[in-house]
């Protein structure tokens, strides 16, 4: 199918020249206002050499007041103009300084070509090779070097041939087969859209001829699907509303409704106007199913014969974008268009050194840096290779906390071992085991700091419900590190992984009908409730034992207090590490009250 769009994003180091190299490229185009060409050519930043009466180019793109009064760009400026066979170029100005390497990802993630700057002055720095490496990770398929400002080097070819042999390697490394080197002058215009009347040593193509000489690759997917975004419901109506992809769903077809695995029929099209036969690719519809079967939000609607791969764990790229670091073991959001599910990263294969090229091993991913990765979700999901499909390999990764955007992902495939994997059902369930104990399955999740009281409060808990008849077991976190989770440190990726084995273990016995008493540190907040989100409302209690630090020194009952002070622990909660208190808990117990009143509270909460 013919795109009536190309996206070009423009990215490189700060003052490289992208603002005015793409401001040139807009004005000779004629694709800018007369008006706004005029106010440049009176407009000054604080600072510029740019005679008057001279046209900025760079204030034609910078959307930002701010931008203008420090002379960068922050914000990505979109820009659009005609290219000669009838499609539309949108332009992404995309920002130079590392802080702001999020808005350049976003951009990258939709742009078919990658204008790379690189300043002939400078040479190329770490940014450089920072953005190259997005735009070839992010699937961008023709990327244009533009080695700018080579007026300031006296048009010298040994420079520009230092330059295109420095980059050679690492795309050629990152698979990247479209890459176009281009000397240029941003400044004066030369090579921009117009061949350079100052460098008869290079013979190739004008930053325009590159542009308007790419086609989009054809790209065959023998797919057809429909990612639900809505229920739609009336009396005595539902349906299932979403934009097809593919080939074309048509009334009486049969299809799957992943990743349940229900078959149904197509009953109805219906569009907003009318009742249609078929609904072909971008067509955004409403399907009526025959049977009505339970279908979600972020389920998909595939055709019965060519089903998709459906899997729980991925592997896949990760550009992390916040400034608290990628912790694997962590439970995070996955969201991928209207799909959302929990996940988890279960391994951190390597972090990517963008300046050497250097794959190195990696227990986190820090701001900014790119690593490949492998993901557990806690249910099955729909997503295909990135290099298949933009749309449905990509996904970003939230806090679920905060509800920020912390990473942006792409993959690479499914692992096997995600759909080798069938959750068997046994007719004697969780409900069943409870009820031949006489007792409700829960798990008390008692969290606070060491010497906080945790394990005399469990221990005396377990005394008090092994007294009334009921099935209890005490999960302690020392305990525990002695045997299953030995291998473990107290690094924050081992605290995580740490609270991730017990709650699992937890949810083993909540399903054997028991009463799980859990006595960790626990410390972070979204460990907390990944443990909460593996039960169902009602199943989980989570006990805040509230001691002062300073009481929790008093009583220092393991020692750990004093090791701390002498730096033999430099992780230990609430000293080298913090705590996060929990925002929402079931119960506070004052930790500096008496045991017996403690457990008095948690036994009436039970009741």
């Amino acid at each position: 199918m013919s795109r009536s769009v190309v996206r070009l994003l423009t990215c490189g180091s700060v003052d490289d020249g992208k603002s005015t190299l793409i401001g040139r490229l807009l004005v000779e185009t004629d694709s800018v206002p007369h008006d706004s060409i005029a106010a440049a050519r009176f407009t000054r930043r604080s600072g510029s050499t740019i005679i008057a009466g001279e046209v900025d180019y760079s204030l034609l793109t910078d959307g930002l007041e701010a931008e203008r009064e420090q002379g960068i760009t922050i914000d990505v400026a979109y820009r659009s103009m005609s290219l000669r066979d009838g499609k539309r170029l949108i332009i992404s100005d995309a920002p130079g300084h590392e802080q702001y390497t999020r808005n350049m990802v976003v951009a990258a993630s939709r742009a078919d070509i990658a204008l790379v700057l690189v300043d002939a002055t400078k040479g190329v720095r770490t940014q450089t090779l920072r953005h190259s490496t997005i735009c070839a990770i992010m699937g961008v398929k023709r990327i244009i070097v533009a080695v700018n400002k080579l007026d300031a080097v006296e048009f010298s070819q040994e420079i520009y041939m230092q330059i295109l042999n420095e980059l050679t390697p690492l795309f050629s490394k990152l698979g990247m087969e479209d890459v176009r080197f281009i000397p240029m002058s941003a400044l004066n215009g030369d090579n921009v859209t117009n061949k350079s009347l100052h460098m008869s040593w290079y013979s190739g193509e004008t930053l325009l001829d590159a542009i308007q000489g790419w086609s989009p690759p054809v790209v065959s997917s023998s797919h057809t699907r429909m990612d639900i975004q809505l229920i739609s419901r009336a009396d005595e109506f539902r349906g299932v509303a979403g934009t097809v992809h593919g080939a074309g769903f048509g009334a009486g077809d049969q299809v799957l409704v992943l990743p349940s695995k229900q078959k149904a029929t197509i009953s109805k099209i219906i569009t907003y106007k009318n009742d249609k036969a078929t609904a072909g690719d971008l067509d955004s519809v409403t399907l009526v199913l025959e049977p009505d079967v339970d279908a979600a939000r972020g389920d998909v609607i595939v055709n019965i014969d060519n089903p998709l791969e459906i899997s729980n764990r991925y592997q896949a790229k990760i550009v992390w974008l916040h400034e608290e670091p990628l912790i694997h073991s962590r439970s995070y959001l996955l969201i991928s268009g209207p799909t959302q599910v929990p996940a988890t990263i279960s391994r951190i294969k390597y972090a990517l050194d963008v300046v050497s090229g250097e794959e190195k091993p990696a227990q986190n991913l820090q701001i900014n840096e790119i690593g490949l990765v492998e993901i557990a979700t806690d249910r099955p999901i729909a997503l295909e290779q990135y290099a298949q499909s933009r749309q449905y390999g990509n996904f970003v990764i939230v806090d679920r906390l905060t509800q920020q955007t912390v990473g942006a992902g792409m993959v690479e495939y499914s692992l096997r071992r995600g759909s080798n994997i069938t959750e068997q059902v046994y007719e004697v369930g969780r409900s069943d085991r409870a009820h031949q104990k006489s007792q409700k399955a829960q798990i008390i999740w008692l969290t606070g700091l060491s010497g906080s009281g945790k394990s005399s409060i469990a221990n005396e808990l377990a005394k008090q419900l092994f007294a009334q008849g009921a099935h209890a077991y005490v999960l302690d976190g020392d305990n525990l590190r002695s045997g299953l989770n030995m291998d473990l440190g107290f690094t924050p990726e081992d605290r995580a992984e740490n609270v991730r084995r017990v709650s699992e273990v937890a949810k083993l016995m909540l399903d054997a009908g028991l009463i799980v008493i859990t006595a960790l540190v626990s410390p972070f907040e979204a460990d907390r409730q990944r443990a909460r989100s593996l039960v169902d409302a009602g199943e989980f209690t989570e006990v805040f034992i509230d001691t002062p630090i300073e009481i929790c020194r008093q009583r220092d009952p393991k020692g750990l207090y004093k090791k701390a002070d002498s730096g033999k622990i430099p992780n230990f909660t609430g000293i080298g590490q913090e705590y996060e208190v929990p925002r929402n808990p079931e119960l506070v117990i004052d930790g500096t009250r008496p045991l017996l009143e403690s457990v008095k509270f948690i036994m009436e909460l039970l009741r």
